[in-house]
Formats: C-alpha cells, structure tokens, sequence
C-alpha cells in the first residue's frame, strides 16, 4: 500500500474530495459570552450587551478567531504548539458521509462608548468569512488513481451529490442599546446593529444525480456516465487577479470589483437583579445580577456577487462517455479555463451564468443564559440554532456552534473560563481561555494543543482590548452580603437575609 500521507493530488477524483473536503466561525470568543466585561467583544452575539458593563467605554484594537472541523481528514504531526512545516495530511479510508467546516473573523477597532447607565453605542469593522462542504456517502481508500478506481469500490451503484458554499467579507457597522425599563427587582436591555458590506469572495458548487452504469469485457468492468447535474460558480472579482500587474494593482482592481451587502442583528437582554434595590450601592452593584438572559438574532441578511467568467451549469453526458474517457480528457489540467474547454464534447448541456448571486449570511437565533454563583464566579449557557435555512436559498453559510456551556471565574483585570461545546456536526470539544489585563487568549479545543492529530478540528482566538484605567485596576468582589450604606441598621442584604449592621 503506497503512503499514507501525501503532499499532493495524483488523480481527479482525489482532487474532487479534495475540493468538496476543503471549501468548507464569528464572534465566537466563547469564553466571554455573557460577560458584564465583554464590552465590544459582545455586540457579535448580542448587541443589547453593551449596556450592562462597568466600563465608560472599550475598544477592541485587533481581535482574531478562527475555527474548522471535518470527519474526511487527519492533520499528523502538528498542534497549536507545533511547526506547520512539519505536517502532513491524510485522507480518512471508509464508506462515510464526509464534511468539512472552516470561518474566521477578525475585529478591527471595535469600540463601545456608554452615553449613561441606560444607553450605549458601538461602532467598527470586521473581516468574515465561512466554507463549508458536504458529500457522500462515498468510499475512498487511498490506492486510487484513476476514475475506474474510484467506482470500482463500489461508487458506481450510488447516486453521488455533494456540494460547497464560500463567502467571505468585509463588514462596517454601527450598534444602538438602551434600557427598555428599570424596576427594582429586574430590567430590559434591547439593542439593534446595522452592518454594510463589501462581498470579498464568493462560491459555491453542486453535484447532484450522479450515476453510471457498469458493463464486464472479460474481466474489466467499464463505467458509462449515465447522468448528473453540477453547477460551480465564482466571483468575477478573481478574474482581475492577471500574472502581468504588480500585487498592489491586482489587490486594488480585486476590492474594487466586489458587491455591496446589508445586514443587521437584533437582541434584548433581561437582568433578574440580586435583591436589593441597586440606587443605595455603588456604580459596580448597579451591574450585578443573579440572572442575565439574553435572546438575539444575528446576521439577518446576504452578501451579492457577480458571476466569474468561467462559471458554469452543467447536465447530462454525451454519448459512451467512459470512465477511460474522462482520464484521458483531464488528465493534465492547469486552470478552470482549460477544464471548461475540454468539457465539449463530454458534457451534453453547458451554461454560462449571467449576473450576480446571493449567499446568504449564518442567520441565527442564539440564547443566552448567565447566573452568578459566588465571589467571581459564573456559569454561562449558550445554545444557537441556525436559521438561514427559512430563506430558501440554496446558496448560504450556517453556524457551526450548537451548545456551549462555559464556566469562568472573572474580575476586571483577570478571568479563566473553560468553554465545553456539543456543535451541529455532534462533536464534543472542551475548550478554554484567559484573561490578563486587556489580552484575551483561548482555544476551542484543547485537543489541538495538547495532541498532534487533531488541528482538524477546533481553532484559537485572541483580543487586544483596551479599556478605562481607573476601571480596569479595581477588582470586581461579591458585595451581596454587604451592609447598606443608608437605612435601617437591622435589615436585609442582597440576597434577602436579616443581618444586624452597625449604625452609620
């Protein structure tokens, strides 16, 4: 059996797992979800947040995250810790249906700024993007070279479908959150955010009915495509990138051809206070709760491309189209210009799309639960639920976090959290992170530093984010059993429990 770990494609239909495997998240700083001290690393996933925070004002300098999961493929040799150069990747044998996930965000200038106690704003740019991809199910092993390989396995009796999504952007928004209403025991958060967008890079293909018959000349089985349906599509952005123009050309020519987008996100946040009425305390204890839910809904909204030059929509084969065929045709291929040139002749139906093309952004409803427990530590819920199916596109990009259940211990100046995480692809990751000051540092999985196998699935994220010196150098402490500093001095502290205080 040849080596398992390869550093390139020997054949087209290796190539083909490889693409459907690969063209696979955005605030996702887990481990702050829910946080009083989140401040603008909040607004991605609620914008009424901003309000309920200590803190005059914050801003984000530079904030990265990035996260990918698949079952098709094995990463050895390489962790969080390790050196890239010395991985290598292998292709996962079996009769399995495959996937593949990937999104990065990363937040530049991010800032919050509260009016007052009951009204904040926030204002910045993000840099997003998701792939995704599905196929099978389908066997692979890796011996194969040729396309007669490939069905020989038992490809040949199935219809074979997949497909991939990919869009990319960069996005400028603008966020509003007030208090609804303040009662003594509860209050109302709400908050809008408004996003225009520039559609950076989009795709997306399809594989759909596709099947072949088999005949035995002697002892050769041969493989006639009988029919499919495929459709692949870029934007035409790329088609400026040309060898000839320097790279600030090409990067100036490539932003200048992208697409325009809208989008916005909706959230309201209702705090169950801690007992007493906050008016007597000081500025901190007007932030404190014993609940803090959240309900938000993100992302509400598309990016639009314009078709590249070499996209097209295919059905149908010609006729006593064979496995040998198809070898002989693509055997040497250098670009998708040369690949939509020999289809003539091989493919029945050929279409060149026209226009431009939405892919819809990872509509979601998450909710979000927080509750005190003691001193400075917390425990937080986060389910989101993907909702970009309800826009009948065929063309969107979903939400890979499910389920996050993430204690932490908090202060201003230092926090540690340890994320646990059930995603939509049944995976189980425990995750953690840091707070020092205003440096965030985490990871989704903490397989992928401590194992060299398993950079496949999980990612990291990190946060510069600085905030009110006088605010930031004051520890936060538990003041619920604190004595008021007016009234009676036989009363009840925050929690409801008689104490005797001494007179004032």
């Amino acid at each position: 059996m040849e080596n398992l770990f390869k550093k390139g494609t020997r054949s087209l239909p290796v190539l083909l797992l490889l693409l459907v495997h690969l063209h696979g998240y955005p605030q996702n700083y887990y481990g702050i979800q829910g946080s009083n001290y989140a401040g603008s690393l909040g607004i991605g996933n609620n914008p009424a947040s901003i309000v309920n925070t200590p803190y005059k004002w914050d801003i984000t300098i530079l904030g990265a995250q990035a996260k990918n999961a698949t079952n098709g493929i094995v990463i050895h040799n390489y962790s969080l810790i390790g050196n890239p150069a010395k991985s290598q990747y292998q292709f996962k044998e079996g009769d399995f249906r495959r996937f593949a996930y990937a999104d990065y965000n990363v937040n530049l200038l991010n800032t919050r700024f509260a009016i007052n106690r009951r009204q904040a704003f926030g204002v910045g740019i993000n840099l997003r993007g998701y792939a995704q991809g599905s196929v099978g199910p389908v066997n692979f092993i890796d011996t194969l070279k040729t396309v007669g390989d490939f069905f020989d396995i038992g490809n040949y009796n199935r219809k074979l479908y997949g497909d991939v999504v990919h869009s990319s952007w960069i996005e400028a928004f603008a966020t509003w959150a007030q208090t609804i209403w303040d009662r003594p025991d509860s209050r109302l958060n709400a908050g809008i955010t408004m996003k225009v967008s520039r559609g950076i890079s989009g795709a997306y293909t399809r594989l759909l009915n596709g099947n072949v018959a088999q005949t035995v000349h002697g002892n050769n089985p041969v493989y006639t495509m009988q029919d499919a349906f495929a459709e692949y599509a870029y934007s035409s952005n790329y088609d400026e990138w040309k060898d000839e123009k320097s790279t600030n050309q090409n990067l100036r020519d490539f932003l200048k051809k992208t697409q325009g987008g809208i989008s916005f996100d909706l959230g309201a946040e209702y705090i169950v206070k801690s007992g007493q009425i906050s008016a007597v305390f000081d500025d901190d204890d007007y932030y404190d709760y014993n609940w803090k839910i959240g309900l938000s809904i993100l992302d509400i909204g598309f990016n639009k491309y314009k078709y590249g030059e070499q996209s097209r929509i295919l059905s149908g084969f010609q006729n006593n189209i064979t496995d040998t065929v198809l070898d002989t045709r693509f055997s040497d291929i250098d670009n998708l210009e040369e690949f939509n040139e020999r289809l003539n002749g091989i493919v029945r139906n050929i279409q060149q799309p026209v226009g431009t093309y939405k892919i819809v952004n990872p509509t979601r409803a998450v909710l979000n639960v927080d509750h005190y427990i003691t001193g400075a530590w917390y425990v937080n819920g986060n389910l989101s639920l993907n909702l970009s199916s309800l826009s009948g596109s065929q063309w969107r990009v979903t939400e890979l976090n499910m389920l996050t259940v993430t204690p932490r211990w908090e202060t201003k100046r230092l926090g540690f959290y340890m994320p646990v995480h059930f995603n939509i692809k049944e995976q189980f990751w425990v995750g953690g992170a840091i707070k020092a000051g205003p440096l965030l540092l985490g990871v989704h999985n903490w397989a992928t530093v401590f194992s060299k196998n398993k950079m496949q699935n999980g990612g990291a994220y990190i946060a510069l984010v600085i905030r009110p010196g006088s605010s930031s150098s004051t520890e936060r402490k538990d003041k619920r059993f604190n004595c008021p500093k007016v009234g009676n001095p036989f009363t009840k502290n925050k929690l409801g429990q008689k104490t005797s205080c001494p007179p004032r």
